[in-house]
């Protein structure tokens, strides 16, 4: 039996000399790296996983040695992973425990040690004295669970550890048993309680109260293997795997709340000065209490918790999109605004949160200080968009859901969120919650009708994500004895031996014609797919006549490179003597677009500045797209600055060297290294032309500058909040480019009768003159409707005590012609009570459909009497196929069946009649 220390706890947060956050992650690691594990960085919060959108558990990286894929390097080792979870992202400051990023600190053992070993190094880490290397948690505090039928676990805890039997509780398979959700390794747990006194709740241990008792780690005996089935505990255990393994995991931050004293993870170190920094550029205080400060400290810890999540993400290569990672982010930065704007917040608030969250995590994350400005870019960046998106989107919902409360419903109708989402950009997440702090509800279903295409993509990449783990054992053997030997730096045709043929996830052994494949190759020329540079095309052949086809080279573990392609001719077997060879001009094309994209770069870093860091690229032969940081687009000078640059250094013919060394020697040398990307000890530098330019890469380049060829920019464009892409051509592909456009305009100058040097002058002339006709044209079609829009006064007809006035106006109107239209004939009206509606129509053309906009107005006596413009256009834009919405007062909507009009104007009658 372990002896009970005595504790010697760190002080609190009440205590300025309180222990930081980053003071216990260092001594987690040291304690296990004394113990012989071998420390691993936290990997990325995005990795190449079908199944995770951010890597949200501390295993995640080892998966796939507890998945037998891969054999692992070490016998055990620790970290402390990055993890975002957003599952619950509403949840967020109304439960104090719920972060959606956390540090999970946790040991591994592969094969080495179970059970013991990993309760013993939990209990001495928690409860040694601080001057031995421990947390000095008072014993008499930490509650044991294990799994129902544990006996093991639970003798350990009980004699050797010394937890008397009253502590250890035992719990189901929905609490203590765990497995990845898919078929695979799986195993009992044993998880640690703290308790945190009578003050927290009622006495009983974790099963009776788990906000008393808060669990801070949780010991996975990864001993079994489970099959198919739902939810936590609806699987069957099939049997016990070949070698144990352990896997844990310690809530840093929970950990943090204890040593330091504070009720929840939002009063520890790395949260609090956020909310400090909240509390300063708004007009309200944390923990005022009441109903009304209950509410704000939520909006409090709401900006604090989506302030660090964000800092990581962006810090990890995450930008903000309408689609997976992409929205998930934008969304938490559009709720850290508008929480900041309902705690009275009248300016930029996001540039002071986001440094704030710098700050706090740099000593532990100190990438995040190198990346202070590009991270600073993104998220000032999004809250510019989302301030003018706000505005505008508040002030519509109000009164959507003023025009729902007076027509007696609690629900926001679906096609007014639609309208909010698709109009005007507001988020439905936003719409929804607005509508809950309104006491309404949203037609969430008729929205989902009208964002079909858009679900479709959603589900789709839903579904991608849930596919299930991609059974990879096939490669395993390949992967550990790392058979690929890359010769394409030096070589595009190469002998290699077939190391085996690959089918639908199974080993073939050979494969005949017409089969497709994948192909491993003892070595080989062809690049595979990465850094951006798409992979080699070529062939595999026999001296007997087989010909495989290569499409495709993808890696596997970063170790096998899988030769996939279509077997043309003969049969291809495991053992073949073969020749692979690379086709030239796609190599050749492929080089050029990527050392051409290393010259965009620095081309771009010189105009730009330093914060214009890579964002994403793609090379293929003669084409390179280029995502960088930006806070607006490229201004024509800047283009051409950005270009001239580029193929200054290209006629400069500049030396490319490429060569290997240490990482840090690397970043020490200035080279540019890709965001978000895990590099080994030993990274490969190419280095164009000394200081011009020096970056991390992997990919095949040219040996002189000059063989890039001309480089002409093609297009600018935002591909998101605060990133820009610049798309150009490269050799053979940009002298092509040029002489398409030096022919367009040789043939504009001809067609003007002017030099080619004068279009552009004589072009402003003919546009000036274009439109000043389009304006008489117009001035004329407004004097016609005006006219004609004055007869429908003399043809109202006469509905009960309301009068009808409309028609089908002149075609070519538009919305806002036709909305100067009705105001004007509502107010000329002869009866108080007077419903206006117009509508105009322009034919389709070039396979675009005809539109029908129309406007619906309504006199203050016909709203008394219950008739709502707004209304009446959900009513009636269906019989011209068309949707819209309004106020009461004045409404508009679109359509496209002209055809539908007349029964449009019946529907109208119909509903003033029923009036």
């Amino acid at each position: 039996m372990l002896a009970a220390p005595e504790p010697n706890q760190f002080p609190s947060t009440k205590d300025s000399h309180a222990v930081q956050t980053h003071e216990i992650r260092k001594r987690f690691l040291d304690h296990f790296i004394r113990s012989g594990h071998t420390e691993v960085p936290s990997a990325p919060l995005i990795l190449d996983d079908p199944n995770l959108m951010f890597v949200n558990a501390g295993m995640v990286p080892f998966k796939p040695y507890f998945l037998g894929e891969q054999t692992p390097p070490y016998d055990r080792a620790t970290s402390v992973q990055k993890c975002v979870r957003t599952l619950d992202i509403e949840e967020v400051g109304i439960t104090t425990r719920h972060n959606t990023f956390f540090q999970m600190a946790g040991n591994f053992s592969f094969g080495d040690y179970f059970k013991r070993e990993a309760i013993q190094f939990a209990w001495s880490l928690l409860t040694n004295p601080v001057d031995d290397g421990g947390y000095g948690i008072d014993p008499t505090r930490l509650w044991p669970t294990v799994y129902l039928d544990d006996d093991e676990a639970e003798a350990i805890w009980r004699k050797e550890i010394g937890v008397p039997a009253e502590r250890i509780q035992r719990r189901g398979m929905k609490d203590n048993y765990w497995s990845m959700g898919v078929p695979g390794p799986c195993g009992p747990c044993s998880e640690i309680f703290y308790d945190r006194g009578p003050d927290y709740g009622v006495e009983g241990g974790p099963e009776v109260d788990e906000d008393r008792y808060i669990e801070i780690w949780n010991l996975v005996f990864m001993q079994n293997i489970r099959g198919e089935g739902g939810a936590k505990d609806g699987y069957e255990i099939l049997g016990p795997l070949p070698k144990r393994n352990i896997d844990t995991g310690m809530g840093i931050e929970r950990v943090a709340c204890i040593l330091q004293g504070v009720d929840n993870v939002y009063e520890t170190d790395l949260l609090k000065p956020i909310i400090d920094q909240a509390v300063e550029l708004t007009d309200r205080r944390y923990g005022a209490g009441g109903e009304t400060g209950a509410a704000d400290d939520v909006k409090f810890r709401v900006i604090a918790d989506h302030t660090r999540t964000a800092a990581m993400l962006i810090g990890d290569g995450v930008l903000p999109g309408n689609e997976g990672r992409g929205y998930v982010l934008r969304r938490l930065l559009r709720r850290i605004v508008r929480s900041a704007r309902l705690l009275g917040a009248t300016g930029p608030t996001m540039a002071a949160f986001i440094g704030t969250a710098i700050d706090v995590m740099a000593p532990s994350y100190p990438e995040l200080a190198a990346a202070r400005d590009r991270i600073l870019t993104v998220a000032v960046g999004e809250e510019d968009t989302f301030s003018k998106t706000l505005s505008a989107g508040s002030t519509l919902f109000a009164e959507a859901a003023a025009e729902t409360k007076a027509a007696g419903s609690g629900q926001i109708s679906g096609d007014a969120a639609f309208t909010l989402h698709d109009t005007y950009g507001f988020p439905i997440d936003l719409t929804l919650e607005m509508a809950s702090e309104a006491g309404l509800t949203v037609d969430a279903d008729g929205f989902a009708a009208l964002m079909a295409e858009q679900r479709q993509r959603a589900k789709a990449d839903a579904n991608a994500r849930k596919s299930g783990h991609a059974d990879l054992s096939v490669y395993r053997e390949f992967v550990d004895s790392h058979p690929t030997v890359f010769v394409g730096f030096d070589e595009l045709v190469s002998e290699a031996r077939v190391l085996a043929v690959v089918g639908d996830g199974q080993r073939l052994g050979r494969a005949g014609t017409g089969a497709e494949v994948d192909i491993i190759l003892d070595r080989t020329p062809f690049y595979a797919e990465g850094g951006g540079q798409l992979a080699d095309v070529g062939t595999i052949t026999t001296s007997s006549g087989v010909r495989v086809a290569v499409s495709d080279v993808q890696k596997v573990g970063k170790a096998v490179w899988l030769h996939r392609g279509t077997v043309e001719a003969g049969e291809i077997a495991e053992g073949d003597e073969v020749i692979v060879a690379v086709d030239p001009t796609w190599r050749h094309g492929a080089t050029q677009g990527h050392s051409g994209t290393h010259m965009v770069h620095a081309a771009l870093r010189q105009v730009l500045g330093p914060t214009a860091t890579q964002a994403g690229s793609l090379n293929k032969p003669g084409y390179l797209r280029f995502d960088f940081h930006a806070s607006g687009p490229l201004t024509d000078a800047q283009r051409r600055e950005i270009e001239e640059i580029s193929n200054t250094a290209v006629e400069a013919n500049y030396p490319v060297h490429t060569f290997e060394t240490g990482f840090d020697e690397a970043k020490a040398m200035g080279a540019m290294a890709l965001f978000g990307e895990n590099y080994g000890d030993v990274v490969r530098v190419v280095e164009i032309g000394g200081p011009f330019s020096m970056e991390l890469c992997g990919g095949t380049h040219v040996a002189t500058s000059s063989q890039i060829g001309p480089i002409t920019v093609i297009g600018e464009s935002s591909v998101g909040s605060g990133i820009r892409r610049v798309e150009a051509f490269v050799g053979m592909d940009s002298f092509r480019h040029l002489s398409t456009e030096r022919a367009l305009l040789a043939g504009v100058a001809s067609s003007l009768k002017v030099p080619s040097a004068e279009v552009p002058a004589r072009v402003e002339q003919l546009v000036s003159r274009l439109r000043d006709a389009e304006r008489e044209v117009a001035r004329l079609r407004a004097e016609q409707a005006r006219a004609a829009a004055a007869n429908l006064l003399d043809s109202a007809e006469r509905v009960g005590d309301v009068d009808v006035i409309g028609g089908r106006l002149a075609d070519g109107l538009t919305g806002n012609d036709l909305r100067d239209l009705a105001a004007d004939l509502r107010n000329r009206a002869r009866s108080d009570k007077a419903v206006v509606v117009v509508f105009s129509a322009t034919p389709g053309s070039g396979g675009e459909a005809a539109k029908v906009p129309f406007v619906v107005a309504t006199t203050p006596g016909a709203r008394d009497a219950g008739l709502a413009a707004g209304a009446i256009v959900k009513e009636i834009a269906p019989l011209v196929s068309g949707r819209g919405g309004g106020k009461p007062d004045l409404a508009q909507g679109s359509g496209s069946e002209a055809d539908g009009i007349p029964g449009a104007m019946a529907r109208l009658r119909e509903l003033v009649g029923k009036q």
